[in-house]
């Protein structure tokens, strides 16, 4: 199985234009599985809950969504993409695994960070596994790393790829992430962005360095941390069945 990440800078509030960027980097890739970073299409730095809204896509009107749907589709790939989800007047902090058929499932974040939490209403989605080519494919999102029932939990129900979109401003995840697939024995694959949100409430930066990480703890790449990295590997994910 062919899986990869795309490490890159979303700018705030671009939505249209981090989209575009997004396609355009992966029109040439030939893979099953590419994760890309949390919040992927409108940057990070939210100031509030209405602003976070203002940036939002709702799955069921969205023509970036579609758009990324269509490419799936096109490239009969699979993609975990990190975005700020609008249902109503709620916004949730989500990751969309979306394949050519649309959307397989949509997992919202349950562990906010920091001021995350004046932002998005905290998750109310179970933590699943999923199905991607006979695959078995579990969510996670940036802050759940610091709790290592999150990818327990997806392991019991037979997950032997974590996907992990990102906007780390932390430097211990990427090694913590190790620990998960030692404690676990799966793949997991984290997606960071880089560069900063610099906004009239303060700057964030962000760390990149995403990486793939094999069952047992074997860093099979890491990026660096401070430009655009695609990159893609070939796996058996029946590796992560022996326990």
């Amino acid at each position: 199985m062919k899986v990869g990440f795309y490490q890159f800078r979303p700018l705030f509030g671009k939505t249209i234009k981090n989209c575009k960027k997004i396609l355009a980097s992966l029109e040439n890739v030939t893979a099953d599985l590419i994760v890309l970073p949390e919040l992927a299409l409108s940057g990070y730095y939210f100031k509030n809950k209405a602003e976070a809204l203002k940036h939002a896509e709702d799955p069921t009107n969205s023509e970036l969504l579609d758009s990324i749907i269509e490419f799936a589709n096109k490239k009969n790939m699979h993609l975990v993409l990190g975005f700020a989800e609008k249902r109503g007047e709620q916004c949730f902090n989500s990751a969309a695994l979306i394949g050519p058929d649309g959307i397989k499932h949509t997992y919202r974040k349950a562990h906010l960070f920091y001021e995350e939490k004046f932002c998005f209403d905290p998750g109310d989605t179970p933590f699943i596994v999923n199905d991607v080519n006979g695959a078995k494919i579990g969510m996670m999102i940036c802050f759940d790393w610091a709790f290592p029932e999150v990818a327990r939990t997806l392991a019991l129900q037979g997950a032997q790829i974590i996907c992990q979109p990102a906007n780390l401003v932390l430097s211990f995840c990427q090694q913590t992430m190790l620990a998960r697939c030692i404690e676990n024995k799966v793949f997991a694959i984290t997606a960071n962005r880089y560069g900063k949100d610099k906004r009239p409430h303060g700057d964030l930066h962000f760390t990149g360095k995403s990486q793939i990480v094999a069952p047992g703890g074997t860093l099979l790449h890491r990026a660096a941390s401070q430009r655009d990295a695609l990159y893609i590997t070939e796996i058996n994910p029946d590796d992560a069945n022996n326990k």
